[in-house]
């Protein structure tokens, strides 16, 4: 058996999200999974996810970077718990801020590598900063802060399982 990614470890009902949720059949479904301290995850755009003849849209690398950044605060939290990624409560963030620089224009013929790192982790609030990378060029650098939801938060019209 394989390595599951960050993503896969999602209860059900918070892995509909448009950009990382596995049951989401019509969104992207990212996976990321450690490298070293890093995070990584690859993503190759389709024809449609173009902004200008040969280069990607803006909005799909503003959500790569988010969505490769919720699951690698997740993931980074877990790991400072020490604990598998599978064991409850769930640990899931969501985005207090996205900031996204676009450096360069990004080749929509290309795979996207996103490459993630924690730069601050304190209490609920973990910041992560995401490189999207295609042929070898940092094309977009994001930083994201990211805010881990509280136990018993109902979302949508469901609790969080395992949680109070």
């Amino acid at each position: 058996m394989g390595i599951k990614a960050f993503q896969d470890y999602y209860p059900d009902d918070l892995a509909h999200c448009y950009g990382c949720g596995r049951l989401n059949e019509s969104g992207y479904q990212i996976k990321s999974y450690w490298d070293g301290i890093e995070s990584v995850s690859h993503f190759k755009p389709k024809a449609y996810h173009i902004a200008v003849p040969g280069f990607v849209y803006g909005g799909l690398i503003a959500s790569l970077i988010d969505c490769h950044s919720t699951g690698t605060a997740a993931a980074a939290k877990y790991k400072e718990e020490k604990r598998g990624m599978d064991s409850l409560p769930p640990i899931r963030f969501l985005t207090a801020s996205l900031k996204v620089d676009y450096l360069k224009p990004t080749p929509i013929d290309s795979v996207l590598e996103l490459r993630a790192t924690v730069k601050e982790m304190k209490g609920r609030k973990v910041i992560i900063e995401t490189n999207l990378i295609a042929n070898g060029q940092i094309c977009a650098r994001g930083e994201v802060i990211t805010v881990q939801i509280p136990e018993g938060i109902k979302i949508g019209q469901g609790q969080i399982k395992g949680q109070k």
